[in-house]
């Protein structure tokens, strides 16, 4: 399995933060797409695109919750953890 540094740095990568627009206003990974938690089931077609999904948050929480209604959805992602965190990766 791939970490999330390496999804990142394999260019093809969508990064999904499901945190408030507020939220996601006050701070965001550069390209990533905001679709918050509540949003996430009326929008499983946007997770069909041939990308590796990388879903992030403020703790990694609702990422994880995310991560896990997708999978069940048979959607192929992973839970990046916090936002800060993806961010690091994208960066280094």
């Amino acid at each position: 399995m791939q970490t999330v540094g390496e999804i990142l740095k394999s260019g093809n990568a969508m990064v999904v933060d499901v945190r408030t627009r507020e939220e996601y206003m006050g701070g965001h990974v550069a390209g990533s797409i905001n679709i918050p938690l509540s949003d996430i089931p009326a929008n499983i077609a946007a997770f069909k695109n041939g990308k590796h999904i990388v879903l992030c948050c403020a703790s990694g929480g609702r990422s994880g919750q995310a991560t896990n209604f997708l999978k069940s959805n048979g959607i192929d992602c992973i839970n990046g953890g916090s936002w800060l965190d993806v961010n690091y990766h994208s960066n280094n």
